[in-house]
């Protein structure tokens, strides 16, 4: 099992935005020092749910920083950039790090971002295939040219190639934020795996990862290939003494983050949304991930690993939104709860 850290960057009441970056870095530190596999940045617009801009730009420097431990973006929001200049980062950093970084993309939301950036709202709607694949051309092929709805330019040379690092690592992995069966399938269909929301319980996750080897197996990916899809569970880690210790520092702390953060969300077109009570949703949040002590925490990563077949986690550790607390929580997840997994 691979044990990492989630890190969003989230600005809570009464915080400063540089005060959840540097908790953003220093839990990339620890969880590096304290033998954790990877750190999974997350990247938010105009909201202080997340105050990281730009995950590619935060793993840089992380990885800058490290020496040892895998950094990936969950996710690097594609309807915002173009796809080649995104390929064209991805390969820098994955050459740069020796194969350290892992880029994850997502659709991201029908958020004013689209409004900003100038991408309009058919980027959310429909284009993510076409810039799904454009993008893994960029990472596979020595040279690009496209000819889409929405792309469309010369055949260039891709520099740098993302295959031509010295010491060999191969293709940059990427990784898909899946939220829906249709996305399920459209990662499946390319073979790329999965990263599944920390909302979801293990029975939803069992079920798209079953969609995602049915799909993958009738789009003509070999058994092998889906056997060993790497995907990933984003989760919630607390852990203390005692359950309800471990609970209550989420509880008391969360729901402030999360409807300071969640109501940030402007849609670019005026629809209506919808957002979870928070005192609900962070309940929700303890009751399916490892919070607790941490012979139960490994427990609750073995029991998921069984249920799913997953077997990588993207675990949320800055839920108490204090910094001396969050470094604690991740020490703690590397020198008391790793040990217990297999």
């Amino acid at each position: 099992m691979r044990v990492g850290i989630f890190v969003l960057a989230a600005q809570f009441p009464g915080q400063g935005q540089g005060e959840a970056l540097h908790r953003a870095v220093r839990s990339a530190d620890v969880a590096e020092a304290s033998g954790l596999d990877a750190v999974w940045l997350a990247e938010h617009h105009f909201v202080p749910y997340g105050v990281c801009p730009s995950a590619v730009t935060l793993a840089a420097l992380l990885l800058g920083r490290t020496r040892r431990i895998g950094v990936g973006t969950a996710v690097s929001v594609l309807p915002n950039v173009h796809p080649v200049a995104l390929g064209e980062q991805t390969a820098l950093l994955h050459l740069t790090s020796g194969g350290r970084f892992t880029l994850g993309v997502g659709r991201g939301g029908p958020w004013v971002d689209l409004e900003v950036f100038g991408s309009g709202l058919e980027a959310y709607e429909s284009g993510f295939p076409e810039s799904l694949d454009l993008l893994m051309r960029w990472l596979r092929d020595p040279h690009v040219g496209a000819d889409g709805e929405r792309f469309a330019f010369r055949d260039v040379p891709v520099v740098p190639r993302p295959d031509e690092s010295l010491d060999g690592p191969g293709s940059p992995p990427v990784v898909v934020a899946c939220t829906s069966p249709a996305s399920v399938r459209l990662a499946a269909e390319r073979g790329l795996p999965m990263l599944l929301g920390m909302h979801c319980g293990d029975e939803e996750k069992a079920e798209a990862v079953a969609l995602w080897r049915k799909s993958a197996l009738a789009a003509g990916r070999s058994p092998d290939e889906v056997a060993s899809a790497a995907h990933v569970s984003a989760g919630v880690v607390q852990i203390a003494d005692a359950r309800r210790d471990a609970a209550e520092a989420l509880t008391k702390a969360m729901p402030g983050w999360l409807r300071q953060g969640l109501g940030a969300h402007v849609t670019v077109d005026g629809r209506a949304r919808r957002m979870r009570d928070p005192h609900e949703y962070t309940e929700l949040l303890c009751g399916l991930h490892p919070v607790g002590p941490p012979a139960l925490c490994a427990d609750r990563l073995a029991a998921t690993a069984e249920r799913t077949g997953i077997t990588r986690f993207a675990l949320l550790a800055e839920g108490s939104g204090d910094l001396a607390a969050t470094e604690e929580n991740v020490r703690r997840l590397g020198s008391e709860v790793l040990p217990l997994l297999p």
